[in-house]
């Protein structure tokens, strides 16, 4: 499939996939938690006894034992392709956005220029104080009621990007998660957008969005960041604004970053203290459940990444910056 992205962007995105994505969300997004994580969970309860039972079997006719495995397996390919994962194989966003693929540094440096005086402004409108940080006053419900408020306003642009109804949870699973790395994640087979419940509330926003852009059809990450991104940016809320404004910014300082590491640091100079502190808190936050594993986790994805078609593993997250700089090369931030 992956070799015919028309195909599947005609077909799948935006054919049989609206429909699947649109009735999971109307069986399982009212429920308050999440069945996706429940369902893991007996998955895991059920395959430890199954192991149990069957452990003189397995050692007795494991030819069997593996076909039963390999069996079982396979269907949750299926289903794991058919509910959601043949996103991975549609068009490129920027091809769908017709804008450029590519940038110099020199336009790169222009945007991110608009971005900080966007976000120092923004934050400067939430707090009188440059050097604070900002916390939302939202719990985190408040802030998935509040997703569908910046995908309203792309729908009116983009009406595919109608996001409705919603099914943003937090997740059973969010300890290990934490150690894992993972500020949220997409249930292909329920369609549950799940957010870690320990992040920083800063990060809400962004993270509910980008898994709501999951649950549309892009699977890239990349794409689900640069749509996530722009999700919280056009939000009427400010605060949703602020962490759409600033998670762009993250991205292009990083980039600036890898280019030229002298003019990096004369360009965060000119960012308010306040935006850099919830910067560290999401540092801290990650910082203090570094664990041995974690690299492996990271190792995982990446290699999880590159199996479905995105090439550049965990390495494509940059191409948001692409996206944005593009797509905002003569549009008002």
């Amino acid at each position: 499939m992956k070799h015919y992205p028309e195909f599947v962007e005609h077909y799948y995105s935006n054919g049989l996939y609206v429909y699947i994505s649109k009735l999971m969300r109307y069986v399982f997004g009212w429920l308050p938690l999440s069945v996706g994580d429940i369902l893991y969970t007996l998955a895991i309860i059920y395959l430890i006894r199954w192991l149990i039972l069957n452990r003189k079997r397995i050692i007795k006719d494991t030819i069997n034992w593996l076909l039963d495995v390999g069996a079982t397996l396979s269907i949750a390919y299926f289903a794991f392709h058919m509910l959601w994962a043949y996103n991975y194989y549609r068009e490129p966003l920027y091809k769908s956005l017709n804008i450029e693929a590519e940038y110099t540094t020199e336009r790169l440096v222009a945007f991110t220029e608009r971005l900080i005086s966007k976000s120092n402004t923004i934050h400067s409108e939430l707090t009188p104080v440059d050097s604070l940080k900002i916390d939302l006053p939202y719990s985190q419900s408040e802030v998935f009621d509040m997703v569908s408020n910046g995908y309203d306003v792309l729908e009116k642009t983009y009406p595919h990007l109608k996001y409705q109804p919603e099914s943003i949870k937090t997740s059973l699973f969010s300890t290990p998660l934490t150690y894992m790395g993972f500020l949220g994640y997409l249930n292909p087979f329920t369609n549950e957008a799940q957010v870690n419940n320990l992040i920083p509330i800063y990060k809400f926003p962004t993270t509910a969005c980008h898994e709501a852009a999951h649950q549309l059809g892009y699977a890239a990450e990349n794409e689900a960041n640069f749509i996530g991104s722009l999700a919280a940016i056009h939000n009427k809320d400010k605060y949703f604004k602020y962490s759409g404004y600033t998670f762009a910014l993250r991205y292009c300082l990083n980039e600036i970053y890898k280019r030229d590491s002298e003019l990096y640091y004369d360009i965060l100079s000119t960012i308010n203290k306040g935006i850099i502190k919830n910067y560290q808190e999401v540092q801290e936050f990650s910082l203090a459940y570094k664990n041995p594993l974690e690299p492996i986790f990271e190792k995982t994805f990446d290699s999880f990444l590159k199996a479905n078609n995105q090439s550049a593993g965990m390495k494509s997250y940059s191409y948001i910056v692409a996206l944005l700089v593009n797509y905002y090369d003569d549009r008002i931030l």
